[in-house]
């Protein structure tokens, strides 16, 4: 599944379970601003705005005092690890929801089954950014740090893949599962062991992706429950 792996340690020593929003943003716009040119060192002051703006808001929203919301948030974050969530909702519409409902089920797996090498051994791999410190995160909020690279979120990978599969003919399930999505995305950060960038990049990636296959998984899932029928 398009998850993070799970690291019981924090710290700098801890491979890239540690880092700043800046660092792989920092490299990659000082190497555009290295080549020259207008249009790269305009491309370099963006990069480089964009992760003031990501270690702003994180840092934000690590300082800000939520006791409601932490205990809460922290739940949804572990019941989100390895998609068990998005499993026990699939399960739920396989038995509940009919031919129409098990068709959903099957789209929301299959998403999350493609977005999970994407994620992991693709972008993750090619864009190893090192974990948030979590300086400042109650440790009420804490989950485990993965020791997974941060960038992008699996967790909010996942989330919106599953909810953009299903809700390609189940328009008002669809809006349902993308709040809980957003909620699973939000609560890495919360979390401390996302960026905001993370779960945006992450959150992209899985709705595109799940958008793009649940039309030609359903299709295939229909031309194949015809089949059974007339044989």
């Amino acid at each position: 599944m398009a998850q993070d792996t799970p690291k019981a340690g924090l710290g700098s020593s801890g491979g890239p379970a540690a880092g700043t929003s800046k660092e792989a943003t920092q490299q990659l716009a000082d190497a555009l601003a290295r080549q020259g040119g207008p249009a790269r060192d305009r491309a370099a002051a963006w990069l480089r705005e964009l992760a003031a703006v990501d270690q702003a808001v994180y840092t934000a929203v690590a300082v800000t005092p939520t006791p409601s919301l932490d205990e809460p948030l922290r739940r949804l974050s572990n019941a989100a690890n390895n998609s068990v969530l998005w499993l026990a909702i699939a399960a739920a519409l396989g038995a509940a929801g009919g031919p129409a409902g098990r068709r959903a089920a099957v789209r929301g797996m299959v998403a999350i089954g493609v977005t999970s090498p994407l994620v992991n051994l693709a972008a993750k791999r090619t864009w190893s950014r090192r974990r948030p410190e979590r300086a400042g995160v109650p440790d009420e909020r804490n989950v485990r740090m993965p020791t997974s690279a941060s960038f992008p979120s699996g967790h909010a990978a996942s989330g919106f893949a599953f909810a953009a599969a299903v809700g390609w003919n189940h328009p008002w399930l669809g809006v349902s599962l993308r709040f809980l999505a957003a909620a699973v995305a939000y609560s890495r950060v919360h979390t401390g062991v996302h960026y905001p960038g993370d779960v945006v990049v992450g959150s992209l990636i899985g709705a595109g992706t799940g958008q793009a296959l649940a039309g030609p998984v359903d299709r295939l899932a229909t031309r194949r429950s015809s089949a059974r029928k007339e044989a």
